[in-house]
């Protein structure tokens, strides 16, 4: 893909805001009209040698009022959640999930609204009770913003 240098300066200031990769992944399609998978816009921000910086350490911390640990955009190490830009057969939305040991299994909700997780490589995986909580959470998260 050919980004017009325009477009370059545009996706480096958002890294010099310090948005998220899924931050930029969605200004990209909001305001430039690029579909691209969380992983590639990755590589663009790596390909274009731009580089976060480290947040302090009380925005890492940030709780909410409850004192429940704010749900980010981009987990270190934690639950990843991405919706595919093509829909299978009978699905009315799928994707993948990372869990946080590094497993990565496709995931579907079906027209009727039952959400299905597919085996990846291993077929005996099962990701932790911690892991499908955050997937879950994240995934409705990920739902609403795309309007589903």
């Amino acid at each position: 893909m050919e980004l017009s240098d325009t477009q370059k300066a545009t996706i480096a200031g958002w890294v010099h805001e310090n948005k998220s990769v899924a931050e930029i992944q969605n200004l990209l399609r909001d305001e430039l009209g690029l579909s691209m998978t969380y992983m590639d816009v990755r590589f663009l921000i790596e390909d274009l040698e731009l580089t976060f910086e480290e947040p302090p350490q009380e925005e890492e911390d940030d709780k909410t009022e409850d004192g429940e640990a704010e749900l980010v955009d981009e987990p270190v190490g934690g639950v990843q959640v991405e919706v595919n830009p093509v829909t299978p057969p009978g699905a009315l939305v799928a994707g993948t999930v990372n869990f946080s040991d590094g497993k990565q299994m496709q995931w579907q909700l079906s027209a009727a609204g039952q959400l299905g997780l597919v085996p990846g490589d291993d077929p005996d995986y099962r990701p932790s009770p911690e892991d499908v909580q955050e997937f879950q959470a994240q995934l409705q998260e990920v739902l609403q913003k795309q309007g589903y």
